[in-house]
Protein backbone atom coordinates (compact mmCIF):
# COMPACT_ATOMS: atom_id res chain seq x y z
CA UNK A 1 0.00 0.00 0.00
CA UNK A 2 1.44 3.40 -0.97
CA UNK A 3 1.31 6.48 1.30
CA UNK A 4 -1.85 7.93 -0.31
CA UNK A 5 -3.68 4.61 0.14
CA UNK A 6 -2.53 4.43 3.76
CA UNK A 7 -3.78 7.96 4.49
CA UNK A 8 -7.07 7.29 2.69
CA UNK A 9 -7.60 4.16 4.81
CA UNK A 10 -6.83 6.18 7.96
CA UNK A 11 -9.38 8.81 6.91
CA UNK A 12 -12.04 6.18 6.24
CA UNK A 13 -11.35 4.74 9.72
CA UNK A 14 -11.41 8.23 11.30
CA UNK A 15 -14.79 9.22 9.84
CA UNK A 16 -16.37 5.83 10.61
CA UNK A 17 -15.11 6.11 14.22
CA UNK A 18 -16.43 9.68 14.39
CA UNK A 19 -19.88 8.51 13.28
CA UNK A 20 -19.79 5.68 15.84
CA UNK A 21 -18.75 8.08 18.64
CA UNK A 22 -15.63 5.98 19.19
CA UNK A 23 -13.51 8.78 20.67
CA UNK A 24 -10.36 6.65 21.00
CA UNK A 25 -10.32 5.44 17.38
CA UNK A 26 -11.48 8.83 16.07
CA UNK A 27 -8.36 10.55 17.42
CA UNK A 28 -5.74 7.98 16.37
CA UNK A 29 -5.25 9.98 13.16
CA UNK A 30 -3.83 13.04 14.97
CA UNK A 31 -0.24 13.74 15.97
CA UNK A 32 0.28 14.60 19.64
CA UNK A 33 1.01 18.22 18.61
CA UNK A 34 -1.91 18.55 16.16
CA UNK A 35 -3.83 21.82 15.87
CA UNK A 36 -7.56 22.05 15.11
CA UNK A 37 -9.04 25.35 13.93
CA UNK A 38 -12.63 26.50 13.56
CA UNK A 39 -12.25 29.85 11.71
CA UNK A 40 -15.96 30.73 11.89
CA UNK A 41 -15.90 30.78 15.71
CA UNK A 42 -12.28 31.89 16.03
CA UNK A 43 -11.23 28.78 17.98
CA UNK A 44 -7.88 26.98 17.94
CA UNK A 45 -7.30 23.81 19.94
CA UNK A 46 -3.73 22.55 20.41
CA UNK A 47 -2.82 18.94 21.05
CA UNK A 48 -4.52 15.62 20.33
CA UNK A 49 -5.58 15.23 23.96
CA UNK A 50 -7.28 18.63 23.99
CA UNK A 51 -8.96 17.99 20.64
CA UNK A 52 -10.31 14.69 21.94
CA UNK A 53 -11.45 16.20 25.27
CA UNK A 54 -13.22 19.09 23.52
CA UNK A 55 -15.18 16.69 21.33
CA UNK A 56 -16.00 14.35 24.20
CA UNK A 57 -17.41 17.29 26.18
CA UNK A 58 -19.91 18.25 23.47
CA UNK A 59 -23.40 17.30 24.65
CA UNK A 60 -24.84 16.97 21.14
CA UNK A 61 -25.71 13.69 19.49
CA UNK A 62 -23.57 13.64 16.33
CA UNK A 63 -23.72 11.74 13.05
CA UNK A 64 -21.24 11.96 10.17
CA UNK A 65 -22.11 11.25 6.54
CA UNK A 66 -19.10 11.52 4.25
CA UNK A 67 -19.91 12.85 0.78
CA UNK A 68 -16.39 12.61 -0.63
CA UNK A 69 -12.71 12.58 0.23
CA UNK A 70 -10.10 14.09 -2.07
CA UNK A 71 -6.39 14.46 -1.60
CA UNK A 72 -2.84 13.35 -2.17
CA UNK A 73 0.43 13.45 -0.30
CA UNK A 74 0.07 15.69 2.77
CA UNK A 75 -3.19 17.54 1.95
CA UNK A 76 -6.65 15.95 2.16
CA UNK A 77 -10.17 17.41 2.05
CA UNK A 78 -13.32 15.72 3.29
CA UNK A 79 -16.81 16.98 2.53
CA UNK A 80 -19.39 15.63 4.94
CA UNK A 81 -22.70 16.31 6.59
CA UNK A 82 -22.35 16.67 10.34
CA UNK A 83 -25.71 16.26 12.00
CA UNK A 84 -26.05 17.62 15.54
CA UNK A 85 -29.23 16.54 17.30
CA UNK A 86 -30.92 15.98 13.94
CA UNK A 87 -29.87 19.31 12.36
CA UNK A 88 -27.49 19.01 9.38
CA UNK A 89 -24.44 21.19 8.82
CA UNK A 90 -22.55 20.88 5.55
CA UNK A 91 -18.92 20.66 6.54
CA UNK A 92 -15.47 20.74 4.94
CA UNK A 93 -12.44 19.38 6.78
CA UNK A 94 -8.99 20.27 5.46
CA UNK A 95 -6.32 18.03 6.94
CA UNK A 96 -2.58 18.50 6.62
CA UNK A 97 -0.47 15.43 7.31
CA UNK A 98 3.10 15.00 8.49
CA UNK A 99 4.58 11.55 8.94
CA UNK A 100 1.24 9.90 8.18
CA UNK A 101 -0.68 11.74 10.94
CA UNK A 102 -2.73 14.96 10.98
CA UNK A 103 -0.69 17.96 12.10
CA UNK A 104 -3.38 20.57 11.31
CA UNK A 105 -7.09 20.39 10.61
CA UNK A 106 -9.36 23.27 9.67
CA UNK A 107 -13.13 22.79 9.60
CA UNK A 108 -15.73 25.02 7.95
CA UNK A 109 -19.49 24.68 8.54
CA UNK A 110 -22.44 25.78 6.43
CA UNK A 111 -26.11 25.63 7.32
CA UNK A 112 -28.58 24.38 4.70
CA UNK A 113 -30.75 26.93 2.86
CA UNK A 114 -33.50 26.83 0.29
CA UNK A 115 -32.51 27.31 -3.36
CA UNK A 116 -33.09 30.76 -4.78
CA UNK A 117 -36.03 31.07 -7.17
CA UNK A 118 -33.84 32.84 -9.73
CA UNK A 119 -31.91 29.55 -10.26
CA UNK A 120 -34.95 27.25 -10.33
CA UNK A 121 -34.74 26.49 -14.05
CA UNK A 122 -31.15 25.22 -13.76
CA UNK A 123 -31.05 23.32 -10.49
CA UNK A 124 -31.06 19.61 -9.90
CA UNK A 125 -31.60 18.46 -6.29
CA UNK A 126 -28.65 16.67 -4.70
CA UNK A 127 -30.30 15.44 -1.49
Amino acid sequence: MNEDQTIRAALDHHWAASDANDFEAEHEIYRDDAVLEYPQSGEKIRGRGNIQASRFAQPNKKRFTVRRILGAADLWVTEFVLTYDGLPSYTVSIMEFRGGKVVRETQYFGDPFEPGPSRAQWIEPIR
